[in-house]
């Protein structure tokens, strides 16, 4: 007769240690939450949930008539004010969070950088890794970005602009994996 078990004596002693943990993190209960979102323009931003970046639906408003280069501008105005925006209760309790810092501005391209720049008021550099993450992945992955999923971002001073990419690294690992960057020499 062969017996095997998992090395714990039974007991009769009842125990109730409640239910067995759950890894349901990153997962929001209520799918139809956004329906009672505002109205706008739908969009998709990156927070952070357990170690990776997660990406969950929020709406941005852009007037009616607004000019493309300008829309460019607004969205990623609207992006960047929703990664700065504290998790929603459900958010939170599914164990998203968020790394950028609200204050935080966008605004074009000056006079000599490429058509599809977009200048933070914090110089990409001085951003956490997290923040830097959010940043890059929401902008390369909505119409803020160019059509190959790059962003050009720069700051507020003379330091060169840095064309970002969101590789799926980034996204896994987004405290250690910096997004994949090159100096813009092009204007």
């Amino acid at each position: 007769m062969l017996l095997s078990g998992c090395g714990i004596r039974s007991t009769e002693v009842p125990t109730d240690f409640g239910a067995a943990p759950s890894k349901v993190l990153c997962s929001l209960a209520e799918p139809g939450s956004s329906a009672a979102a505002p109205r706008g323009l739908p969009v998709q931003v990156f927070l952070l949930c357990g170690s990776s970046l997660v990406a969950v639906d929020r709406t941005v408003r852009v007037p009616d008539g607004t000019a493309d280069s300008q829309r460019r501008v607004l969205v990623a105005q609207g992006l960047l004010d929703q990664l700065a925006a504290t998790p929603s209760a459900a958010e939170k309790e599914a164990g998203y969070t968020t790394d950028v810092r609200g204050g935080m501005n966008v605004s074009g391209p000056r006079s000599g950088d490429p058509d599809d720049t977009l200048r933070l008021s914090t110089p990409p550099a001085d951003l956490t890794p997290f923040a830097l993450a959010q940043v890059v992945c929401t902008f390369s992955d909505s119409a803020a970005a160019e059509g190959d999923g790059s962003v050009i971002l720069g700051g507020p001073g003379k330091e060169p602009l840095r064309r970002y990419e969101c590789t799926d690294d980034v996204r896994s690992r987004p405290g250690s994996a910096q997004p994949p960057s090159g100096e813009v020499t092009d204007g």
